[in-house]
């Protein structure tokens, strides 16, 4: 009712994070046909998107927030992420595979756009993702190549930049799919690599993929920093922080060099966006079915990888930042020389209008766990114990799998426990 009745779902600044939320909401209630409609709204809106160059100029004199909301990148891959599980869930694996060359294609782009391996570039969970679904899809081929290029991702990316390894399920799930693709040579490099043995089961089981979602991801505050403006060599004004050290140039037109403009700045306070985590209230999981216990595998930080991509583009946010600020204390000074008075409020405004870009998907979880289980045909009841970071199981959550011959079953739970964002 909250979303139906949000004013932002016709604001266009703001039409892409009411798809979000509402595409979230309605995978969480289950209604997954229209989570995909909207789901796919935001997709094409996110393909579709458009500099607005008027938009952009007021920003400048203004604020980021007059501009349409784009997303950040991770959030525009996860769109893939809930219309692949929604397609699932609707017996669609085709259109789930659609999904999976849709995240390929803009991992692409990602990885085009960011060549260092210090910066989020590539995502190794969806490419586990990709894997799994072509898994139960009996594509082992593509199965195989996904899952390996996941384990490259998590081992040359992951572990250096979220402190996440490959998880023990991927590196079976690897093997396995090497054996049923006949790469024998792969099977042996990958159980001497992984110090694993695997043992080929001929059965008429089949299989559930368990995803847990935990938490709900953080949320995007503001900061700012006082720069003092200094004048330098050549005429040039210097943004100046002593505190942290940072100093950046900007070069003014040859008219406000004549005129002084920016001469008048002396201290001007900056804004920019940071996120704050809401921590975890649960830190781990497992499952338990016909009296045997399995665990559930460390997969995804979205808490992460959301603080590491604001971090990638923070010099970007700095630079647009402070010209922002030179160009609105420019416009004070020739507004000042016509009339003091109208300067001056112009200042004021200025200064209240800074603000920084706060929007963001809230509706995100913290993190993302997936486990793997072989079960006999028929009905099971699976019991998720949600365990603290003192080790106690503090919630159990009752599921049920109906379990098909030679089949892969796909359960997702969103547990939104969390703590409040501290530190704001």
């Amino acid at each position: 009712a909250v979303l139906e009745s949000d004013r932002r779902a016709d604001n266009k600044r703001t039409r892409l994070l009411h798809l979000l939320n509402s595409g979230t909401l309605h995978h969480l209630l289950g209604n997954y046909k229209k989570s995909n409609e909207f789901f796919e709204e935001a997709y094409i809106l996110g393909e579709d998107y458009l500099v607005d160059y008027m938009n952009e100029a007021l920003a400048l004199l203004t604020n980021p927030k007059v501009t349409e909301y784009k997303g950040e990148d991770f959030e525009l891959l996860m769109i893939h992420y809930y219309k692949a599980m929604n397609f699932i869930h609707l017996g669609d694996f085709d259109a789930a595979l659609v999904e999976c060359r849709r995240m390929n294609n803009k991992l692409n782009v990602l990885n085009d756009k960011f060549r260092s391996n210090k910066r989020y570039r590539r995502d190794a969970f969806i490419n586990n993702l990709m894997g799994i679904i072509y898994d139960a899809a009996g594509e082992y081929n593509n199965a195989f190549i996904a899952y390996r290029n996941a384990y490259n991702i998590y081992s040359e990316d992951y572990k250096e930049l979220f402190g996440i390894d490959a998880p023990l399920q991927l590196k079976h799930d690897l093997i396995r799919a090497a054996y049923k693709t006949g790469f024998s040579d792969y099977v042996r490099y990958y159980e001497s690599k992984f110090d694993l043995t695997y043992i080929h089961e001929d059965n008429n089981n089949g299989e559930l993929v368990f995803f847990w979602k935990n938490g709900l991801g953080p949320v995007k505050k503001e900061w700012s920093l006082n720069f003092v403006a200094k004048r330098g060599a050549g005429g040039e004004i210097v943004f100046v922080n002593e505190e942290l050290g940072l100093s950046f140039p900007f070069y003014p037109s040859s008219r406000q060099k004549s005129s002084g403009s920016l001469g008048d700045i002396k201290v001007a306070r900056v804004a920019f966006p940071k996120f704050v985590e809401r921590k975890q209230v649960y830190t781990n999981a497992r499952l338990r079915v016909n009296n045997r216990t399995y665990p559930v595998h460390y997969a995804q930080s979205i808490n992460a990888i959301a603080f590491k991509s604001l971090e990638d583009r923070m010099l970007r946010e700095l630079s647009t930042a402070l010209l922002r600020l030179a160009i609105r204390q420019a416009t004070e000074a020739a507004i000042r020389r016509e009339n003091q008075s109208i300067g001056a409020l112009y200042g004021i405004l200025g200064a209240v209008a800074e603000q920084a870009d706060t929007r963001h998907w809230q509706t995100l979880p913290h993190s993302i766990h997936y486990s793997r289980i072989q079960l006999p045909p028929g009905n099971h009841m699976i019991s998720v114990d949600l365990i603290t970071p003192n080790g106690n199981t503090a919630r159990q959550v009752q599921l049920s799998a109906d379990i098909v011959s030679r089949n892969t079953t796909f359960i997702n739970l969103h547990t939104l426990d969390s703590k409040p964002p501290g530190n704001i």
